[in-house]
């Protein structure tokens, strides 16, 4: 008799949210039947180009609360930076073959809405070029959280641009509520099921302060350590990444500046409360959790940025990615609204650029010699 391995948590995951994707679209017409549609990610602004490399990183000093009994916790990172030449590197894509495959199933569970067929999600190219070696000199580095069932290149915009003005930019994977992330050990899917209970909440918020907490650890470590300085470290999250930006940010004395884009702050209200390092804080007039959001900010000593007729995910590349979709006739207008808003994302995208590149130029400036890598804080 053939013996058949019981299946692991992360398969049976995996397989409830394909069974309910199927079974949610299994009347839907058929679409795009031209072909899967075009999309593009608009170029960084600043004067140089951009180079990414990405690393595996394990932390052995805890265990994977979305996969316990592991004994390791694994992180995945993309670093960008700027390039001294991008000639000969080719354009990384937004994911890798693996996890577009994965993600053509996850997206409409994801983010409802979305379709379930006629993207092809593995030819969204970034602008960041694969490999490409560094400009000379240290740099300030700034962590990047994603929001909560998107993968760390669902970023990559912003990034971009922020590294194209000279900075170091690392985009943080958080195994485990990421909609999908190819590990060296294997592709891990999200356990999220629409929006988390409290407890599930706490648990992403905790597992994503410790990973970025830990990934700092590590910088100095990376071939890229040269280039960064690790005297000007500041952080910045969308959604759920939002509300671990701001935890780390309370908790880390490496850390000095924030961005929260548009995170809930009453998970922890005195570790908040007593934040005393700048942050600056955006939000679109289309969130659906505005009235909770208003109530966990007020008090808080930051400025802060509305964004109109905008929604929650046009702070990430679904601003760009859902209006192309919307225009090749795979998501309604009432989808478009509720995930990006109806105004233009090009106007509310040149906001957030201009916005978090000018405040963590005046909060990381480009002074000081650089302090040594030092590892963990105390």
């Amino acid at each position: 008799m053939t013996r058949h391995p019981a299946p692991s948590r992360r398969t049976v995951a995996k397989g409830a949210l394909l069974t309910a994707a199927a079974t949610l679209f299994a009347a839907a017409p058929a679409r795009a039947a031209a072909g899967p549609a075009a999309l593009r990610l608009p170029a960084p602004t600043g004067p140089h180009p951009v180079g990414v490399r990405t690393f595996a990183l394990t932390d052995t000093s805890r265990d994977d609360p979305w996969e316990p009994g592991t004994g390791v916790r694994e992180v995945m990172i993309s670093v960008l930076y700027p390039a001294r030449t991008v000639r000969g590197r080719s354009r990384a894509p937004q994911l890798t073959a693996a996890e577009a495959k994965e993600f053509a199933g996850l997206a409409p569970m994801v983010r409802p809405g979305l379709p379930a067929a006629g993207v092809d999600w593995g030819a969204v190219l970034t602008h960041g070029h694969v490999d490409a070696p560094p400009l000379p000199g240290r740099r300030p580095v700034l962590l990047y959280s994603p929001g909560g069932g998107d993968c760390r290149t669902l970023g990559s915009t912003l990034a971009e641009d922020l590294a194209s003005h000279g900075r170091v930019v690392v985009l943080v994977d958080h195994p485990g509520d990421a909609s999908q992330v190819e590990l060296p050990s294997g592709m891990r899917w999200t356990v999220l099921r629409g929006e988390p209970d409290p407890q599930t909440f706490r648990t992403m918020i905790d597992t994503r302060v410790a990973d970025l907490r830990f990934v700092l650890d590590r910088l100095g470590d990376l071939p890229l350590a040269p280039v960064m300085d690790p005297g000007r470290i500041g952080v910045y999250g969308h959604s759920a990444g939002g509300t671990a930006a701001v935890h780390a940010l309370a908790s880390d004395d490496r850390i000095a500046a924030g961005v929260n884009l548009e995170g809930h702050l009453d998970l922890d209200p005195a570790l908040v409360a007593g934040l005393d390092r700048p942050l600056l804080m955006f939000r679109t007039d289309g969130f659906e959790g505005a009235a909770r959001l208003e109530r966990s900010w007020a008090g808080l000593p930051a400025r802060r940025v509305l964004l109109p007729d905008s929604a929650h995910w046009v702070l990430s590349d679904y601003a760009f990615l859902v209006p192309r979709l919307q225009a090749a006739g795979l998501v309604t207008a009432g989808t478009r609204a509720a995930l990006v808003g109806a105004g233009d994302p090009y106007a509310a995208t040149a906001v957030v650029r201009r916005g978090v590149g000018a405040f963590f130029a005046r909060r990381l400036p480009a002074a000081a010699p650089a302090a040594r890598w030092c590892g963990a804080s105390q």
